[in-house]
């Protein structure tokens, strides 16, 4: 929980509401509330009276440390408070969003091939398991199987407990997630199948050394669970000994997994030639997403997609114009 008493600077009250107001609309705003206190501590020391642009620069000037791509971010919550501000007080100063540092050039998501992704799955039974992560194999193998056949974001996987999962039913219960919307997702058989097997293994386990009531666990005595620093290490290892790698040289990122996990989804409709518009909408809850404006970003149009949206195309166009489909000519 976040502490608002700690901010002290005359703008205290502002940031209060502010704060407020943004987890109101179910917004954490957990960084976006260190960030204010940084500021809320600037303004004390200078013991400032208001925010206006000789302050708001020299705060800037203060945060150069920082790289450009977390300054704009930092400003933009700042104008962002402003602009809350205005709405009781009309002369209130706004920063100029047109002097912020650029912004980064996102890297674009690895969208892995049906290939890779039996590579990764075939590495993992070759990870050696340890005396003191014996299940370290099962584990690293599940995290793929859930990020790929699930979609989930990587901090989901690691909340997960032993008790969010259904095996009558096949689902799993992801709770209090972004944006605190929660949801069930039902799991692909193969999905199923996978997390018997982990169980089972973690169940002959069971009898040396209980596990935890996270759902990932690798064995180890001392540890419920994975922490993202550990899991992110051993896909990493997984990547490496696979030989994957972007076309720039680059290890994919593991949230590329979940936009793999999107972009197969929309493949396999084009493909069975199901209506996209209904199945749209159900692919943004079943990612948990509020809209399916956040949906489209997954969804990119990768070689495999393209060849599969314009073979439905020509299919359409063949029935519509009476035209054969393959590209030859109609006889006269």
């Amino acid at each position: 929980m976040t502490d608002m008493s700690r901010f002290t600077s005359a703008l205290a009250g502002s940031m209060v509401r502010f704060l407020r107001h943004k987890q109101a609309l179910g917004r954490k705003y957990s960084s976006e509330y260190f960030m204010l206190r940084s500021l809320d501590r600037f303004l004390t020391q200078r013991q400032a009276s208001d925010l206006d642009a000789a302050t708001f620069f020299s705060w800037c000037e203060s945060r150069k440390h920082v790289a450009s791509g977390g300054r704009r971010a930092e400003m933009r919550t700042v104008r962002a408070l402003c602009l809350y501000r205005r709405r009781t007080d009309p002369d209130c100063y706004v920063p100029d969003s047109r002097l912020f540092p650029p912004e980064h050039v996102r890297r674009l998501p690895y969208i892995f091939n049906e290939s890779e992704i039996r590579r990764l799955l075939d590495g993992t039974l070759k990870l050696r398991s340890m005396a003191h992560m014996p299940l370290r194999r099962e584990a690293v193998r599940l995290a793929v199987v859930l990020l790929y056949c699930a979609g989930l974001r990587l901090r989901e996987l690691l909340r997960l407990e032993v008790q969010d999962y259904d095996p009558t039913d096949g689902v799993l219960y992801i709770r209090d997630s972004k944006f605190h919307k929660s949801r069930k997702i039902p799991l692909s058989p193969d999905a199923v199948a996978e997390l018997e097997r982990y169980f089972e293994a973690r169940h002959r386990l069971a009898g040396q050394r209980e596990g935890g009531k996270r759902l990932l666990w690798n064995g180890f005595r001392q540890a419920d669970g994975y922490s993202k620093g550990r899991l992110r290490l051993a896909v990493w290892q997984l990547l490496d000994a696979e030989g994957i790698r972007s076309a720039d040289n680059r290890r994919p990122t593991i949230h590329s997994l979940r936009h793999t996990f999107a972009v197969h989804a929309l493949l396999r409709w084009y493909r069975s030639g199901v209506e996209l518009h209904s199945r749209l909408p159900q692919l943004a809850t079943y990612m948990g997403h509020v809209s399916i404006v956040s949906t489209e970003r997954y969804l990119h149009f990768v070689a495999d997609l393209s060849s599969a949206a314009s073979a439905r195309f020509a299919s359409h166009s063949a029935r519509v114009l009476g035209e054969p489909a393959d590209g030859t000519e109609k006889p006269v």
